[in-house]
């Protein structure tokens, strides 16, 4: 059970404490309510280079990380479709340095054009490394563009092309930063060793003042329901041929997520996983393979991923996996089945709660969805499944119209090299 207390300042900023009197640090989570599924399609990326952006200093501080680190810190970020998120850990003993710091920001960056042109060559080469130049890096933009139709999760998060990071503006940046990084936007969680009414305090001294504003709507185009099979093919200049195959389901937050969650790990977690043995061990048709659920607020995706051993058809490699989600859908699990995969998901969580930096950001992310108590709740959802949800989640999802598949394919030249 993690413990904690939460309020909210008079400008909207939803503040989350959890005291571990044996810890000698402190984490402080910052929670903005913004990702790369509020973008412009004529304009993505802009959320994770803003990310970057707002680590070239503040009006009063030039630099971010440096006062931190000299007070023994260290700090990072990341974005993701559906939220900003920025952490600092540092000795418990120097916490006030980390509130000062993230408030400054909040209230003011220093918006130099020397520090745009630095950060947007710093996500460009982001880009044409992970993306363009990895082998399968162009993945995830076939994957969101051939299974989005409508909603923004149809481009990654690092954008849909250089061009669009190229073109952002000290104007756009503004606005953005104005748009979203408001306290009435944003959740800070602190964890860690800490004397509860001095960071109290330094939260009213330091956020306190910061003005609140009017955050627009969130109108976003839903996706309609997939009905029919989709199907592509890509050649690229890789060692193996892969194929993606992805389901739409259920929203993180929605009821049937967690049976989804477990029905992925049910096919593609571990040695002893469907695909993994009938798959790989059985058959030998894949080299390795992977399933997963994207977690997404928004309905998201299941994804099975697995690159094939040469001399292997994708035929042949797509019907035995058709036949491995029938006969889940049909047979359901056995009893050994279900509880060892629901006792390591149980498992992973209650480790989860034993890092604070975990701890932190589970508490900003559990109040944005406006249930902070979810942290400790969460897990007896998954206590309360039963096998036959996990075989009715696999009826329900893994249907043929309702999958989009890539057949990723390497070219002769990769083939020969």
């Amino acid at each position: 059970m993690i413990k904690f207390k939460e309020y909210t300042l008079d400008n909207g900023l939803h503040v989350v404490l959890h005291k571990d009197e044996n810890s000698s640090i402190a984490v402080t989570n910052l929670l903005y309510d913004v990702g790369s599924r509020d973008e412009d399609e004529n304009q993505t990326g802009f959320a994770h280079l803003f990310e970057h952006f707002m680590f070239e200093g503040s009006q009063h501080i030039p630099n971010y990380d440096s006062p931190l680190q000299e007070a023994g810190g260290d700090s990072n970020a990341f974005t993701n479709p559906d939220c900003t998120n920025y952490y600092n850990i540092l000795p418990a003993v120097n916490l006030e340095t980390a509130l000062w710091l993230e408030s400054d920001r909040m209230l003011g960056l220093a918006f130099e054009e020397e520090s745009l042109a630095t950060q947007k060559s710093v996500v460009m080469e982001e880009f044409k490394e992970h993306y363009l130049n990895k082998p399968y890096g162009d993945q995830w933009h076939l994957m969101l563009d051939l299974a989005y139709t409508h909603h923004p999760y149809r481009w990654p998060t690092i954008g849909k092309n250089l061009s669009h990071i190229e073109g952002m503006d000290m104007k756009a940046i503004k606005d953005f930063f104005t748009k979203y990084y408001v306290p009435n936007n944003a959740y800070l969680s602190i964890a860690g060793n800490f004397d509860e009414e001095q960071v109290r305090h330094w939260i009213e001294t330091y956020f306190g003042s910061i003005p609140s504003k009017n955050i627009p709507d969130r109108q976003l185009p839903k996706e309609p329901t997939q009905r029919e099979l989709r199907r592509i093919k890509h050649h690229a200049s890789v060692e193996s041929n892969a194929l993606i195959v992805m389901w739409h389901c259920s929203a993180r937050m929605a009821k049937t997520y967690p049976s989804e969650d477990i029905l992925s790990d049910v096919l593609g977690s571990g040695r002893s996983s469907r695909c993994q043995k009938e798959l790989i061990d059985k058959q030998q048709l894949f080299a390795d393979l992977n399933v997963y659920v994207l977690g997404s607020l928004d309905p998201g995706l299941l994804v099975f991923e697995g690159r094939l051993h040469d001399g292997i058809s994708y035929k042949e490699a797509e019907d035995a996996l058709w036949k491995t989600v029938e006969a889940l859908q049909s047979e359901g699990l056995t009893d050994q089945e279900f509880k060892k995969v629901i006792n390591k998901t149980l498992t992973d969580q209650a480790m989860d709660d034993l890092q604070l930096q975990n701890i932190a950001y589970n508490l900003s992310f559990f109040a944005s969805q406006g249930d902070t108590n979810g942290i400790n709740t969460e897990s007896a959802l998954y206590n309360k499944l039963k096998a036959s949800d996990i075989q009715e989640a696999a009826r329900r999802v893994l249907t043929q119209s309702n999958a989009s598949v890539i057949h990723y394919c390497k070219t002769k030249a990769s083939s020969t090299s």
